[in-house]
């Protein structure tokens, strides 16, 4: 034994010197890795011929070149009979977007591609049926909605919105309005709500089915769907309410009362009682005033609320998830104490204002700013105090100096303080306040961390545009930006009218045109500043309001944001 491994020290066998040492086991898999990315990039699936010719087909918008290759491919006979699922897809797209003068049967071939994609075993995903879709319904609408309304149970696919587009669109030109609703239920049983374009065309075909209750339907869902509408849909509103039938469409008589609690129900844009008024209509494109005055017609437009059934749930939600996060027992004493102390106007983020800008040497907590914004609050409500929040850690250092200490004995005086507990989160306690008080909340907190992230709630930025007040100040008088004096969003007036903002790609109000739509005689300047959810409106901006803003842009670019979390 010892001999052999003498020679072995000598001279090593050959085998053992022609072998290269050997890579290490990650760098093997490294390397197997990049050669099947690379094998994938070149293939491009089954048949990279057919891939490289329709990429270059779908490039030109050639459809006729891709069927042409389409068929040499699955007619040869050394060529896989099956193609890969996305370059079914892509002859698909290809074939939905193809001009009809140089290929004018695409459906015809897009049902051939279909079924050879079926009998291949090559899986269908929800693209192709709606591409699928998409270039039936032009010349079979009906053949196009069963393609999607059995996608589900036939090959397991969701339908998404644009699955239906192009079958609505289809049922719209052919003005079939009965079907255009039934895709609409269809859509809602599949959990999908219309958006603008879906809306225009459910509107357009009710218009010309002169369906005045529908169109009526409509409008509100188109509301409630979006802010602002496009040239399309204010074309097809145009339409309907230069009609006869829109001019026989309504009640010479309505209680004036009932409309008007219900525009208050419903947030202030709307009452959905059905037309008010007959007669013809008038439509004017025009523009609003900085206080909200339409150009036209001369009333004020609103500034939209969340409803009242909105606003309950709301703080309902932000109750639960504060009872989840604080002391259960604290913060259902203070929903207990505001159910007993409800008369208040505005509740003020204490910490936020007094940390405001206090970022040097010698800031700290100041009471003289908020002392500020109290006064200016009580002078905009007639003397009557807001509710300050709080955290009982402030409080106890505060009332070691003597000012201080008068302020805040004072506040409590007039029930203008709420000191929240040890252990809480302040910022549950202002947000649930005026939430629940439907109130203004002054702060300049945007709102934006984790807490107001739990909410979800789809209306909670239009909640905090309506009810936030910003404020800064002025050689230390506190000014304050109040919610902006009108909604840019579609709104109902009590007397039957409607204002429809259009899309303003610059977001300048000034330059937005709205549709004026009203009968004669219909609308007047109202004899008070309208009240939306039992929230009266303020007056316009004035100038130092719009310096104010400017400021507070100054402030958002320097980040400084004036609030420390109290949890302590």
């Amino acid at each position: 034994m010892g001999g052999l491994w003498a020679l072995m020290a000598q001279k090593p066998p050959l085998l053992l010197r022609a072998l290269p040492p050997r890579p290490p086991r990650s760098s093997r898999r490294r390397r197997a890795t990049h050669s099947a990315m690379a094998r994938r990039r070149g293939s491009k699936g089954p048949n990279p011929d057919l891939s490289r010719t329709l990429t270059d087909c779908t490039r030109r918008g050639d459809a006729a070149a891709a069927m042409a290759a389409f068929d040499d491919a699955v007619s040869d006979p050394d060529a896989p009979t099956r193609l890969a699922a996305h370059q079914y897809n892509q002859l698909l797209h290809l074939l939905a977007t193809a001009d009809r003068s140089s290929f004018p049967s695409p459906a015809a071939a897009a049902r051939r591609v279909f079924d050879h994609m079926l009998q291949a075993g090559a899986p269908p995903s929800e693209a192709t049926i709606t591409s699928l879709a998409r270039v039936t319904a032009a010349s079979a609408a009906d053949e196009a909605f069963q393609l999607v309304a059995t996608m589900k149970e036939k090959h397991g696919l969701a339908p998404r919105l644009r699955s239906y587009s192009p079958v609505l669109a289809a049922f719209r030109r052919a003005g079939d309005a009965s079907k255009a609703y039934a895709v609409e239920a269809h859509m809602a049983a599949s959990g999908l709500s219309p958006e603008e374009p879906e809306l225009a065309a459910l509107l357009d075909v009710s218009c010309t089915a002169g369906d005045a209750d529908k169109v009526y339907e409509y409008m509100h869902k188109l509301r409630q769907t979006v802010d602002c509408v496009g040239e399309e849909t204010a074309q097809v509103l145009e339409a309907w309410f230069g009609s006869d039938r829109a001019a026989m469409a309504g009640k010479a008589e309505w209680d004036a009362a009932e409309v008007k609690h219900a525009i208050v129900l419903n947030g202030g844009g709307s009452h959905q009682l059905g037309w008010l008024g007959t007669g013809p209509w008038t439509v004017q494109r025009v523009t609003a005033g900085a206080d909200g005055q339409c150009g036209s017609c001369k009333c004020r437009l609103a500034c939209v609320d969340i409803d009242m059934e909105e606003t309950q749930r709301f703080a309902d939600s932000v109750a639960a998830l504060a009872l989840e996060r604080e002391t259960k027992a604290n913060f259902r004493r203070f929903q207990e104490w505001l159910e007993e102390n409800k008369e208040y106007e505005a509740i003020v983020d204490g910490a936020n204002i007094a940390l405001y800008q206090q970022n040097f040497a010698e800031g700290g907590f100041s009471l003289t700013q908020l002392d500020a914004v109290i006064t200016e609050l009580r002078g905009r409500y007639h003397g009557k105090w807001p509710l300050v929040i709080l955290h009982n850690k402030r409080i106890a250092k505060l009332m070691e100096n003597l000012s201080n200490r008068h302020l805040i004995e004072t506040w409590r005086a007039n029930g203008a303080l709420y000191t929240t507990p040890s252990g809480s989160n302040d910022d549950w306690y202002w947000l649930y306040a005026a939430i629940k008080l439907n109130c203004l909340l002054v702060t300049n907190d945007e709102m934006r961390d984790h807490i107001f992230e739990l909410l979800g709630s789809s209306f909670f930025p239009k909640w905090k545009q309506r009810h936030r007040v910003k404020y800064t100040f002025n050689k230390g008088k506190a000014v304050l930006v109040m919610p902006p004096p009108y909604s840019s969003e579609i709104q109902e007036s009590e007397v039957g009218s409607w204002h429809v903002p259009m899309e303003e790609k610059s977001g300048d109000e000034r330059v937005r045109i709205w549709l004026c739509i009203g009968r004669t005689g219909t609308c007047k300047v109202p004899d008070k500043v309208p009240t939306t959810n039992g929230v009266v409106q303020e007056v316009p901006p004035n100038e130092a309001s719009n310096r104010v803003r400017q400021s507070l842009q100054e402030d958002k670019a320097e980040s400084i944001t004036g609030k420390r979390k109290d949890r302590e």
